[in-house]
């Protein structure tokens, strides 16, 4: 792959933007590199988890390729965004736990990327925002949905039409971030650290607990419903018995995702 790098490091793949001299930015092939990343990710069982960042310091994405939206018309503008909007939503549906480290500008198809991801991490130069309308466009990756999801209505609204950006520690008031570290460095670390925690636990109930609050958002989809059929999933695992034999035996549980 030429736009991205993929390295997996005691059981964390970490997925990096590499196109520095366009701030990381989202063309086709970026993008399609990025589903050929996630499919590895969901086919490698010694993959527990993702870590998604941009390569420098200046930029986590800075959104997608102007020159080929440029080009779009309204028949292959559809199939333009119904494509972003297909593989964003295997990150977000990834039954595995994926953090954002989210350093310098996130914006458009960026900021969506970032809001794919299950958890955000950012780094305090940081910069959120939805710039579409300035091209005479709205987002087209999902995100007219996820940031409503993640702020609310009123403030996505505001943010879609006056295109402003945010800057770290409002992102945090807001809820668009989880954390906001100094550094990238020290973002990474933060990351990592959450993953860490996640993946001592059951991965088959992580995927499960991801699977059910993403249903919460689905047009026609029982959130309950959903629910209910994971937690008698996992009453179904090896996981859940080594869970509750070690609960009852007061010692840490060894979890093989079975």
């Amino acid at each position: 792959m030429e736009n991205i790098t993929l390295n997996i490091k005691e059981g964390i793949a970490f997925l990096e933007i590499n196109r520095p001299k366009s701030l990381n930015a989202l063309n086709s092939q970026t993008l399609e590199e990025i589903k050929i990343a996630f499919d590895e990710v969901n086919d490698n069982s010694e993959i527990k988890g993702v870590v998604v960042t941009g390569s420098g310091d200046k930029a986590f994405v800075a959104g997608a390729d102007i020159k080929e939206i440029a080009g779009l018309n309204e028949v292959n503008a559809r199939k333009f965004a119904e494509s972003g909007q297909e593989i964003f939503y295997e990150i977000e549906s990834c039954e595995k736990p994926v953090v954002a480290v989210v350093n310098g500008f996130a914006l458009g198809g960026g900021c969506e990327l970032a809001m794919a991801c299950h958890i955000r991490v950012a780094t305090e130069s940081a910069r959120f925002g939805q710039p579409e309308v300035n091209l005479g466009l709205i987002p087209g990756y999902g995100g007219t949905q996820r940031l409503t999801q993640l702020v609310g209505k009123g403030k996505a609204l505001e943010l879609m039409m006056t295109a402003d950006m945010v800057k770290s520690p409002e992102a945090l008031a807001l809820g668009l971030v989880n954390y906001v570290e100094p550094t990238k460095e020290d973002a990474m670390e933060k990351a990592i650290s959450i993953l860490s925690k996640i993946t001592q636990k059951a991965p088959i109930a992580i995927g499960r607990i991801i699977d059910s609050v993403n249903s919460y958002y689905k047009d026609g989809e029982d959130g309950y419903l959903t629910e209910a059929n994971g937690f008698s999933q996992c009453c179904n695992t090896e996981d859940f018995k080594e869970g509750t034999t070690a609960f009852i035996e007061k010692r840490a549980p060894e979890f093989k995702g079975e």
